[in-house]
């Protein structure tokens, strides 16, 4: 179980610790880790998985301001929480205040969640191109609109809310800094940094010199470092190079929820870490299936969803191609178990080919935006009118 406490006391450093406990507002979190939100891998199951190995925030999967005020049956399931799951956090994207503002109000008042994250990271074409996720900081009176109506609505019901962005649309329209500074005047618990632009997409190397920069700028809320945490050494050079107040894992974490045992200790100045052979893997693999089951209700549906782990899972174990492509098809439990039974379970951790980048990284893309975004630093009342449209059932970061 993560150790979250609700206090009003200073936060101290324990000794060896490397950090003291990450402050979000009245949150305390033992170990400074977030988990970021990932569309089809950060739901229930997954998180409950990863909260067992250490104390965190677990975010859940983005959801839509929009849909979620429309009461959309896929966006409460996405908010859904186990009952002995705390926090509580879930991450909003929107693009209109007012919308923006109905979702935290529903959410708090509600009590469906403890911690309310905001997504201005979000780089994918069918959200830029509508001036959300990443381009949307872009435009200064928007951002700030978005940013102060939410915790306006949060503020009366004790939650904290946060920021997650981009450095900006590219390298010559970067935001990170201005809105770092929004963000904190308008009275968020914390900024997390995902250090790249929305033109980089995944590809290249973080530029955790950007977070150094973040953290020198904004010096009231904790700052929060993403980008290239493949390991709990990258957690800690990324702390020591920049020295933000935590970090936020993503893509480190895919297939390997044990990660967050490895961070946890780390930052407690162990130098233990998890190094699991190919049996304890299956027995995750076959445990997250379970709770991915009774998550989704629905075995075929659940293991459909087990498919993009199953890679992630098994990398750097010899498992064979026509195994690895019959994992990646697997539909049922019992043949979930049938390909298991096939497998050298006695393999030991392979070592450095399980570790480092999971999935794909891409390459740089040109970013979609809407015609004449660039323009201004203003929202005209063309693109205001226009708003309603960017409320996408999307996610990404």
């Amino acid at each position: 179980m993560a150790r979250v406490t609700v206090t009003n006391e200073a936060s101290t450093r324990a000794p060896g610790a490397v950090l003291p406990p990450l402050r979000i507002g009245p949150l305390q979190v033992d170990t400074p880790v977030v988990l970021a939100p990932m569309a089809g891998v950060t739901n229930a199951a997954f998180r409950r998985l990863c909260r067992e190995q250490g104390a965190g925030l677990y975010v859940a999967e983005m959801v839509t301001s929009r849909a979620l005020v429309e009461r959309g049956e896929e966006s409460l399931r996405i908010i859904h929480h186990e009952p002995d799951e705390r926090p509580r956090s879930v991450q909003l994207y929107g693009v209109d205040p007012g919308t923006v503002e109905a979702a935290v109000h529903m959410i708090v008042s509600e009590d469906r969640a403890d911690h309310v994250d905001l997504n201005f990271g979000c780089p994918v074409a069918k959200v830029t191109r509508r001036g959300g996720g990443s381009a949307l900081p872009w435009k200064r009176d928007l951002f700030q609109a978005i940013v102060t109506r939410a915790v306006r609505a949060a503020q009366p019901y004790g939650i904290p809310v946060t920021v997650k962005m981009r450095k900006g649309i590219d390298d010559d329209h970067l935001t990170y800094l201005e809105a770092g500074l929004v963000a904190q005047d308008a009275g968020v618990a914390a900024v997390a940094l995902h250090a790249r632009t929305a033109a980089d997409y995944y590809s290249g190397t973080a530029d955790w010199e950007a977070i150094a920069r973040l953290k020198q700028t904004v010096t009231d809320v904790p700052v929060l470092g993403n980008g290239d945490i493949w390991s709990a050494e990258d957690a800690l050079a990324m702390v020591e190079q920049t020295g933000c107040d935590g970090v936020v894992v993503g893509r480190g974490c895919q297939g390997r929820p044990w990660l967050f045992a490895d961070l946890a200790a780390a930052f407690a100045g162990s130098d233990e870490r998890v190094r699991p052979g190919l049996r304890e893997v299956a027995t995750t693999v076959r445990r997250h299936a379970e709770l991915m089951v009774e998550h989704f209700r629905d075995e075929s549906k659940a293991l459909r969803e087990m498919r993009k782990h199953m890679a992630w899972y098994f990398k750097g174990y010899v498992v064979g191609g026509d195994l690895r492509a019959r994992f990646g098809l697997v539909s049922t439990l019992a043949e979930l178990d049938d390909l298991v039974a096939q497998l050298d379970l006695d393999q030991p951790y392979p070592g450095e080919p399980a570790e480092g980048q999971r999935g794909r990284a891409g390459s740089p893309k040109r970013v979609v935006l809407p015609y004449g975004w660039l323009d201004s630093r203003d929202l005209s009342d063309d693109f205001r009118r226009e708003l309603h449209e960017a409320e996408l059932s999307v996610s990404g970061g």
